[in-house]
């Protein structure tokens, strides 16, 4: 397993590295860039017609054949798209991974394909959860931004089939300028939907996301305490996705709650410590090539002429991405580097720059670089 390596003196002043080097936790395939919506924020840029040079059937099983060479503990694999039903070998493959010993989700697009039937027919092919979306707490707000009527809808009456037929269920959101005013209407919403989880995910510009307004860091750091608080009486878990210097907060705020590391260790974001582009995440496209996220636009190889584990562990573009040492700015000096390290993808995507600092982060460290520590 990939555990952190202590390499300074124990207790607060410790500094530990997360560093997953040996195989990731998730491995994100996009499955296709076709989908039916029209999402303002579309990271992919979709399109209503499947690409010719996807993945076949064949290939996407010899690339979760190969993926069992990670060893245990093996990623877990999010299938997503575009739309991946979109794609008529979908329970196939979800059996194939599932048959190899991974995990598998899937993260669809809400649109008429998915009905009971086809939930059903992932349910029995062994898919453990499905992540809908939704930015809005109002169809009025999440139609708008997905870009057709009616969509807010028939997400809620997906989420009723999801969990009717007994798949675990996660709720997305984006988070931007225009919707963080109406992410408390809509934390009220998500309670209402029995799921294991509301994720967040923080603006990346990329994609059609280029023309929406990010939050300012203030805004940004005033949301994850907000979470935070939210994390302590709600039953289901909260996560950011690019915005890690959450983990800083949180760490922060149970420290001062008088919780030992190990117990920090122990909850959902102790458990996400270190993972960021690159570093415990993959992403593979429509057409086989890899990246360290789907928001991160740096190509690292192709599945098509190397294995996946061989690209994930020893390309130039991931090794560099788990070195801490390597970061700039005020990442490169920040005390929290190894449990955050900051978005790579944003700061890649406001300075052409992987290596450089988060802008959505406001923290300002010392020079120092003593750690509070890590579980």
């Amino acid at each position: 397993m990939n555990r952190p390596v202590a390499t300074s003196p124990a207790g607060l002043g410790q500094r530990r590295r997360y560093v997953f080097d040996r195989a990731p936790l998730l491995i994100y395939w996009e499955l296709t860039r076709a989908c039916d919506l029209a999402c303002q924020h579309c990271r992919a840029e979709a399109v209503r017609d499947r690409h010719p040079l996807e993945l076949s059937t064949e290939e996407g099983r010899r690339m979760l054949r190969g993926a069992t060479a990670f060893g245990d503990p093996l990623p877990h694999w999010v299938l997503t798209g575009g739309d991946p039903f979109k794609r008529p070998d979908l329970p196939l493959l979800v059996e194939e991974a599932r048959g190899l010993g991974f995990g598998v989700s899937l993260a669809p697009s809400a649109t008429p394909l998915v009905t009971r039937e086809a939930v059903r027919s992932l349910a029995r092919a062994g898919v453990q959860a499905i992540s809908l979306s939704l930015d809005g707490a109002t169809a009025e707000r999440h139609d708008g931004l997905r870009g057709i009527p009616g969509c807010f809808d028939l997400t809620l009456r997906l989420a009723r089939y999801v969990r009717e037929e007994g798949v675990a269920l996660q709720v997305n959101t984006l988070v931007t300028a225009a919707t963080v005013d109406d992410l408390p209407a809509l934390y009220q919403l998500v309670r209402r939907l029995d799921v294991i989880r509301w994720s967040l995910f923080f603006l990346i510009r990329v994609g059609r996301g280029r023309m929406l307004e990010e939050v300012s860091p203030e805004v940004a750091e005033r949301l994850c305490h907000w979470l935070f608080d939210l994390s302590r009486e709600s039953c289901f878990a909260i996560k950011t996705t690019e915005a890690p210097h959450y983990r800083r907060v949180a760490l922060l705020r149970m420290l001062r709650e008088g919780m030992t590391l190990p117990e920090i260790a122990r909850t959902s974001v102790g458990r996400g410590f270190g993972v960021r582009d690159g570093n415990g995440i993959v992403f593979v496209s429509h057409v086989g090539e890899v990246y360290p996220s789907g928001f991160l636009p740096l190509r690292a190889g192709s599945v098509r002429e190397r294995s996946l584990v061989e690209v994930y562990r020893s390309s130039e573009v991931m090794v560099r991405l788990r070195d801490t040492d390597r970061l700039r700015g005020k990442c490169g000096r920040c005390p929290f580097r190894e449990i955050c390290g900051g978005s790579r993808a944003r700061a890649y995507a406001h300075t052409g720059d992987p290596m450089g600092s988060d802008p959505l982060c406001p923290y300002e460290p010392l020079e120092t670089v003593a750690a509070p520590g890590g579980p």
